[in-house]
């Protein structure tokens, strides 16, 4: 027989109550809005009364109040255990109340029966009789319904559940806990903690934190990244907190891993992201089937407000770099201006209305698969307009004079993000440019005769004529095209945005650290 697991509760006369006692016992968990506990407690009380002396009859209440109302209402004279804590319900593992255990006197299950059953209880009086020695009272079993189903246990309750299983011997929940004065406002708190990127959170407590793991099988203690400046270890526990407090669902969270994991690499290099004076920020695309499943927006202000899942899983990465990172403002973030999408910046791509291959099969992997893919974006972005081309080649030669601009117009170009919009992915595609040939013709387009990228006195920016010796750069030097880009492979070409509006998005970026990684173990 299996033992019952051991506990002390105080009854309603603050005495301690200790199981197992040394003597058989009759444990009854119940609640004060439980009809059938009410049904119940007659015949508990009947127990104590007849069989006390050789039985502890306990009733294990589940709220304080309740539990008083209950003495009260019925007379009790039995211990009533204030169980309002919910542990021991817990580790009783409750579904229902009530639920009423018989046990030896060394902790042993006896008996287990729940809600409330007429054959049950005269059953038990008979046991309790020859347990106890004594004889079983006179009851009219028939005044008492054959049967009544329980109710649920408080401890089973939404919100309660996981507050006992965060604080549970063996929660995988191993972070520092801080506790708060009761006068103290939590949410200011973590203002002046210094954990929030200066908008509101939502308090990572236990049970929200334990509800965010749920989005993943990884184990919580497992290090996923040893995260710059700092080069502090991530855990999954870590991550969920700070996803917790970005305001995720825990059906984001592998999304945030693969985000983390791809920004903590020596491709990607997050400290020179976050450390840079520009103010790049990590742009996070999303592409592959966990688009849909967790409802991100590709369409309609893709790159906006009002989408829980774009919004909060950039700002999950993000606070993860602050909180576990230690890249704050003013520290080792010394961006000039900094930029909005130091706050958040994650769209999915609109695969479906795209004729051309998506992100990240362009990056070698297969569409099937959830990939993101992070881009290292300095503010932006730069708009370009072009409502009235009508074919491929002027509105090519439309966005290649906005990407001639990009930086300065006598500036090289570095890695550079477009999104562009569906009317603009039609007009190219009528004409049948695949996004290699717009690449392409951007690349040859945004070649620029040397003479126009030399310093003089409107601009300090381009090179400088020392570099050409005494006499300057030679006529033919001079007549030179020189590329903004030095490949056609660094622009990458993403299609996201409403149906309506000609319009291409921009965004310069911080070096060649472009790094992509499977979105993985999506529960």
């Amino acid at each position: 027989m299996a033992s019952l697991p051991a506990f002390s509760l105080r009854d309603q006369s603050a005495g301690e109550r200790s199981f197992p006692s040394g003597r058989p016992a009759l444990l009854a968990f119940i609640k004060e809005d439980c009809p059938t506990c009410g049904t119940s407690m007659p015949l508990i009380e009947g127990a104590h009364r007849a069989f006390g002396d050789g039985v502890d009859v306990w009733a294990v209440g589940q709220e304080a109040k309740g539990n008083a109302a209950l003495v009260e209402r019925y007379g009790l004279t039995l211990p009533m255990l204030d169980d309002s804590e919910l542990g021991v319900s817990f580790r009783y593992d409750l579904d229902t109340v009530p639920t009423v255990l018989l046990a030896g006197a060394d902790g042993e299950e006896l008996r287990r029966f729940v809600g409330f059953g007429r054959d049950d209880w005269r059953s038990l009086y008979s046991q309790l009789g020859e347990l106890s020695g004594a004889a079983a009272p006179a009851v009219e079993w028939g005044a008492y319904p054959e049967s009544e189903p329980g109710c649920g246990a408080r401890n089973v309750e939404p919100g309660i559940a996981e507050r006992l299983e965060a604080i549970a011997e063996g929660s995988p929940l191993l972070a520092r806990r801080i506790e708060i004065g009761s006068a103290d406002d939590p949410d200011e708190f973590m203002f002046d903690q210094g954990f929030s990127d200066g908008l509101p959170v939502v308090a990572p407590t236990p049970e929200r934190v334990l509800r965010m793991l749920g989005g993943t099988r990884r184990d919580a203690q497992e290090v996923v990244a040893i995260v710059p400046p700092n080069m502090a270890p991530a855990t999954i526990e870590k991550i969920a907190i700070n996803s917790v407090l970005a305001g995720c669902r825990p059906e984001y969270l592998p999304v945030v891993i693969a985000s983390l994991e791809a920004a903590c690499t020596d491709t990607f290099n997050a400290h020179g992201v976050w450390a840079t004076t520009m103010g790049a920020s990590p742009a996070m695309i999303v592409n592959g089937p966990i688009r849909d499943r967790i409802g991100m927006n590709s369409g309609l202000g893709a790159i906006g407000q009002g989408n829980r899942a774009n919004a909060t899983i950039g700002r999950a990465l993000r606070l993860v770099l602050r909180n576990v990172g230690g890249a704050r403002p003013g520290g080792t973030e010394r961006s000039t201006l900094g930029s909005p999408a130091k706050f958040t910046f994650t769209f999915a791509e609109w695969e479906e209305r795209s004729p051309w291959t998506p992100l990240h099969v362009d990056r070698g992997y297969a569409a099937e698969q959830s990939v993101v893919t992070l881009f290292p974006a300095v503010p932006g972005p730069l708009i370009s307009m072009d409502q009235t081309s009508r074919s491929a080649e002027p509105l090519a030669g439309s966005l290649a004079m906005s990407l001639q601009a990009m930086m300065h117009p006598k500036s090289g170009g570095r890695d550079t993000l477009l999104i562009v919009t569906p009317e603009h992915v039609d007009t190219l595609w009528r004409d049948g440019w695949t996004k290699e040939r717009l690449a392409e013709r951007l690349w040859e387009l945004t070649h620029r005769p040397l003479r126009e990228l030399i310093q003089d006195e409107r601009s300090g920016v381009g090179r400088p004529l020392e570099e050409f010796g005494p006499d300057g750069p030679t006529e033919e030097q001079l007549n030179e095209l020189i590329p903004k880009f030095d490949s056609p492979q660094r622009l990458h070409i993403v299609v996201a945005g409403s149906e309506a509006g000609k319009i291409t998005a921009i965004f310069p970026g911080w070096g060649s650290l472009v790094e992509s990684r499977v979105i993985e173990d999506v529960v």
